[in-house]
């Protein structure tokens, strides 16, 4: 006679069911913007205005330029931290909030030890390149399209801080140490950021290519800030002044972020994640 019961499911199929349907609460959509040209632009922007405005709040007043320097980061990183998917206005605050204090963390380093550009230098690489052995160890991938959990979020604006100071570092030894100027530096890195777009043509990683490209943006930003806002007797400046460049800057950054804000260009999606990592 067939049994009345039902049949029961094996624990085993029971756990697995509930290990996938935890899963995609462990993990959402990606936090960070879709690499475009709107990305780079902005991206610049933030660098140089983050160079100009360090600079200037230094100049006016160190405990004010300090406490707006840590103030901004912990508000604008907590309210990125805090979202749940990635809003355009939300990112770049945090990032504009990260130049300003990445710039500051790297002359403090500078002025307060007494050790030289090329030694601060060196050892924000070093910081740079600790950072990403720890993610890449941790998580198993670098790639900003898999910043879709608070750990991840966590190591990538420890990346982004980390690459700012760097970035100041050596934008002072090209421009001041080693005596280039500012606008010669800002050649430079500006030709150095070709390099890694070719060599991802040729089949380099995107991975390493998007890093490689984007360390290179803080040198090659804040190079030109400094170029137009320091006098002709510093690195060979234009003499506009840091206020000037930093309210430009500020204005430039709220028109394309705006833009981002409405057209919803930079959003991540699967699709285009997958293309640009094949």
């Amino acid at each position: 006679m067939p049994s009345s019961r039902t049949p029961q499911t094996p624990r085993t199929s029971v756990a697995s069911a509930a290990v996938s349907a935890a899963a995609p609460a462990r993990r959402g959509l990606a936090k960070v913007p879709e690499i475009t040209v709107a990305f780079w632009l902005v991206k610049v922007l933030t660098t140089g205005m983050g160079e100009a405005a360090s600079d200037w709040l230094g100049e006016t007043s160190l405990v004010i330029g300090g406490a707006v320097g840590v103030g901004s980061l912990v508000l604008a990183l907590w309210w990125q931290l805090r979202a749940r998917e990635y809003s355009a206005v939300r990112y770049w605050t945090a990032v504009s909030a990260v130049a300003v204090f990445g710039t500051m963390t790297a002359d403090i380093t500078h002025v307060v030890t007494g050790l030289s550009y090329a030694l601060t230098t060196a050892g924000w690489a070093a910081a740079v390149a600790v950072v990403f052995t720890v993610w890449w160890r941790v998580e198993g991938t670098l790639s900003i399209h898999d910043v879709d959990t608070p750990r991840r979020e966590l190591f990538y604006w420890t990346t982004v801080l980390a690459t700012f100071a760097l970035g100041t570092a050596a934008g002072d030894l090209t421009g001041l140490a080693l005596g280039w100027g500012f606008l010669p530096a800002g050649l430079l890195f500006g030709a150095a950021m070709l390099v890694p777009l070719v060599a991802w043509r040729l089949g380099l990683s995107p991975v390493v290519a998007f890093w490689s490209a984007y360390v290179l943006t803080r040198p090659f930003g804040a190079s030109f800030a400094d170029w137009l806002g320091k006098p002709a007797h510093i690195g060979g400046g234009v003499g506009l002044g840091d206020g000037l460049v930093t309210v430009v800057a500020l204005a430039a950054i709220a028109v394309l972020v705006g833009f981002l804000a409405v057209t919803r260009a930079d959003v991540q999606t699967r699709g285009s994640a997958a293309a640009l990592e094949e």
